[in-house]
């Protein structure tokens, strides 16, 4: 049974949740601010987190960050707060999953059940040199896509791109994260680069680039890749 620690100061919020995931068969905490929240996280080491933003007592970011201290239990932020600033401000300090309120209950619970499966497969396995989906294929070691058969000639700053998503599967990559990574530090904030190129990608690799199923944008956050 996994055990989910939710961090709401909102009883309504926390009823609602409590329900759901224990029909579930979850065993679930619950934490009224922030330091009632690391200290249940320090007993009962939770296997996820779904965290508020806007405690009584502290930021949620700040308890984000006390928990990456320590561990890299799952944490999925769920948040009023709409504002880009926010949602990477949360991101960059550890948040694996930002959902913004109101939100689905479905939706939240197919977002809990991947994090706890990634969780579940322990430390980080070896990097795999070929990363398979059912429309196109990489060859990381040979830095090569291919689809149908042909190889995708791919430019160097469109291959970086994809290698940092397709070697964190399922992971939410920050906008900030790739500009870094891929423009260096001074275009941090060149968002259209990522908007230019991830479409020449979704061409090149996606069966229908206008609904793409491997190359997922999450608005105002970044990009995510699944299989």
């Amino acid at each position: 049974m996994s055990r989910v620690l939710v961090v709401e100061d909102d009883p309504h919020i926390v009823r609602a949740l409590v329900i759901n995931l224990q029909a579930r068969r979850y065993e679930v905490h619950a934490a009224p601010d922030g330091a009632t929240a690391l200290s249940l996280a320090a007993v009962h080491r939770p296997d996820a987190v779904l965290l508020d933003l806007g405690l009584p007592d502290m930021e949620g970011v700040n308890v984000i960050r006390a928990l990456r201290g320590w561990t890299r239990v799952p944490i999925l932020v769920l948040s009023a707060r709409q504002a880009a600033g926010e949602k990477v401000a949360a991101l960059d300090a550890g948040a694996d999953d930002y959902i913004t309120k109101p939100f689905g209950m479905d939706e939240l619970l197919a977002r809990l059940r991947a994090a706890v499966r990634r969780s579940d497969q322990g430390p980080p396995a070896p990097r795999t040199d070929h990363v398979t989906t059912d429309d196109f294929t990489i060859d990381l070691l040979a830095k090569k896509a291919i689809r149908n058969g042909h190889e995708v000639r791919l430019t160097p700053t469109e291959w970086h791109l994809l290698e940092i998503l397709v070697t964190n599967p399922g992971r939410l990559v920050t906008q900030k994260y790739l500009l870094q990574e891929v423009w260096g530090v001074s275009q941090s904030s060149k968002t259209n680069y990522l908007r230019v190129y991830m479409a020449q990608l979704r061409r090149k690799l996606e069966r229908d680039p206008a609904h793409p199923r491997h190359l997922i944008t999450e608005p105002g956050m970044g990009y995510r890749f699944e299989q």
